[in-house]
């Protein structure tokens, strides 16, 4: 449950325009439910209690990486007082995909054979993968702008007044997003619409103009903002008139001299102008790809941090995804706000900014869900875990399915959405479609309906409101959903050992995994060779792990601060082991291969290990 609800602006009505926002909203783009909005943003945006999980780096700083929906890292920023003086955000574009990350297998380093190839190129095939979804882009529209709406409200509480944002979308939603930034941050404050030419993108035959470019809308808080000019370097110098601000019109004109002469000047550079010519990320690259899906060029956000911040200001990516932004900004000495629902997101940044040398915390909203890797895997395994739960879709579109017992027969069942932040809290407007809306729909014979609910604000109020207004003689069930979520979790099997080499100066520990089991893993592997087996047109080899299981190992730490089960994390000793089987230790890449083995000076007191899905396993030793 929430501590409390933080209100978006001093005074949620009269500190900011808020309704007149709404009024025009609904007047200028009217749609389904469009004022179901207006409730969550008078409610407030909800507080969850915030743990520091880990400190990387060994000064003190305020950068952070949150994870936890947009809204629920500004009311931890609002709370805290904490102001943002540039965001850049790369939400999902409703274009009705589901993004996926492809998983490497290791090498298993007890594999004889597989060190005697450590010095050769791995071939392609050797490098077995499978995709698993990260998450879903796959939207009702309608929703989409709600959601999209109360996430730029919640944005544009924790901005600075000098602040502005980057929003980056395409044509599949921008054209209605940048409606809402107009009644958000209001039409005076729009600043640019800049297209990203992406010139080196491949493109299949399709009988239309081939779609090569992303738009990105930038406005301001207010009338005072950071803008600092672009400039990039000519081909070729050229002779250009001199342009000079003058003051009295407010605006850029020819440089004269004393005698009212226009003044020329010869320039080897040019500045920046809305179309950016920029390529996007290619495997050749010198910029590294670091496995998430829709990953941006660091070239696109040094652009973005340059013109619109200065040096110690605040940085902040909601919708953090590879960690490019926190990345960018620590390089040109800019403080960090990384945030993501996706705990793949968290790893990628924290090890990308790690191997980087950034100090940073990474914190977790404690919002009461565990969303196992990422939303969409758990949105689709939910209906998995509810024990007796039926699918189907004939009951109506409130109910997912239904539970059936000898004492109540058939009862529909109410689930939230879990890709929609908004209906996390069952409030009594969710209640009062499902008394008066869902359930007269329903058969006859029905005699109770089962509501699984994320959080609640008051479950006194909801009873209350049940009795009073469930005039049928269906019974209401209200069932805790985390119970079932948080139950769930598996951990991973590690059997090691630890031993101690006083024949140095300084005591040498190491720990050697010995055998590794996730039964996550393990599922998925088999879920993709049934799959590739029963669509595969020719032989397939099916994805095989060894009895040790080491190829399923992404990363290791020690800690050998504490000893506390829930203390924050502290990396004294880590190996990340790379998909192409080398590793990076303690944010230092190398060419080797991994022997299987961690080492660290003093007695390592737990264990944290990463597997190739995401899941983390913390051992006490």
């Amino acid at each position: 449950m929430a501590i409390k609800y933080v209100p978006y602006f001093p005074s949620t009505v009269s500190g900011q325009a808020v309704l007149d926002n709404f009024v025009r909203t609904q007047r200028i783009l009217r749609y389904r439910e469009s004022d179901k909005v207006t409730e969550r943003i008078l409610r407030g945006m909800p507080l969850y209690e915030v743990t520091e999980q880990e400190r990387v780096g060994d000064e003190e700083s305020d950068n952070m990486i949150i994870h936890g929906e947009c809204v629920s890292a500004c009311a931890y920023l609002k709370e805290q007082g904490i102001k943002v003086d540039l965001v850049y955000i790369d939400p999902p574009f409703a274009s009705g995909a589901d993004y996926a990350k492809k998983v490497y297998l290791r090498r298993n380093p007890l594999v004889a054979k597989a060190i005697q190839k450590a010095e050769q190129e791995l071939e392609d095939d050797e490098l077995k993968a499978f995709e698993e979804k990260m998450y879903g882009d796959i939207w009702d529209k309608e929703k989409y702008l709600n959601w999209m709406y109360e996430n730029l409200m919640t944005i544009r509480s924790v901005m600075s007044e000098n602040a502005s944002i980057y929003v980056h979308l395409d044509y599949h939603i921008g054209h209605y997003v940048k409606i809402l930034l107009d009644e958000v941050f209001g039409e005076d404050n729009f600043r640019n619409e800049i297209v990203w030419h992406y010139y080196n993108k491949m493109q299949g035959n399709i009988n239309r103009f081939a779609s090569n470019h992303d738009t990105i809308f930038i406005y301001s808080k207010s009338s005072e903002y950071i803008f600092t000019p672009i400039k990039e370097k000519r081909d070729i110098k050229t002779t250009q008139i001199k342009r000079v601000w003058d003051k009295t019109s407010k605006k850029l004109v020819n440089a004269k001299d004393n005698d009212g002469k226009i003044i020329y000047i010869e320039s080897d550079e040019k500045t920046i102008d809305d179309v950016w010519r920029l390529s996007m990320l290619q495997p050749a690259d010198k910029e590294e790809p670091v496995g998430y899906a829709t990953q941006k060029p660091e070239a696109l956000l040094e652009r973005i941090i340059k013109a619109s911040s200065n040096e110690g200001m605040v940085v902040a990516d909601f919708f953090g995804g590879s960690g490019v932004t926190a990345a960018v900004a620590n390089k040109f000495g800019r403080k960090f706000i990384h945030a993501d629902v996706n705990i793949n997101s968290i790893q990628t940044a924290r090890d990308r900014l790690k191997a980087n040398g950034a100090n940073f915390a990474v914190k977790k909203v404690q919002d009461g869900v565990t969303l196992y890797r990422n939303p969409i895997q758990t949105k689709d395994a939910i209906t998995g875990i509810i024990p007796g739960l039926r699918l189907d879709s004939t009951i109506g579109t409130m109910w997912v399915g239904n539970i059936t017992d000898s004492t109540y027969g058939s009862s529909p069942v109410y689930l939230p959405d879990l890709m929609d932040s908004s209906s996390r809290v069952l409030d009594i407007v969710t209640l009062n479609r499902i008394i008066n809306d869902a359930m007269p729909q329903l058969s006859p014979n029905v005699k109770r309906v089962i509501i699984y609910y994320i959080d609640i604000i008051d479950r006194q109020e909801l009873d209350d409101f049940i009795k009073d207004n469930n005039d049928t003689v269906i019974e209401i069930e209200l069932r805790d959903l985390k119970e079932l979520l948080d139950n769930v979790i598996l951990q991973d099997e590690v059997e090691y050992t630890i031993s101690e080499d006083q024949s140095k100066m300084v005591d040498i520990f190491t720990v050697a995994i010995k055998r590794f089991y996730s039964d996550r893993v393990s599922h998925k592997i088999n879920e993709f060779n049934q799959k590739a087996m029963a669509n595969s047109k020719k032989k397939f080899t099916p994805i095989e792990m060894s009895l040790e299981g080491l190829e399923a190992i992404e990363m290791i730490s020690l800690d050998c601060t504490t000893a506390e089960q829930n203390a924050p994390w502290h990396s004294d000793s880590e190996i990340k082991i790379e998909k192409d089987s080398t590793v990076t230790i303690n944010g230092r890449k190398t060419f080797d291969f991994w022997d299987g083995t961690i080492h660290a000076d003093t007695k390592p007191l737990r264990m944290k290990i990463r597997n190739i899905c995401g899941d983390e396993t913390i051992l006490i030793l």
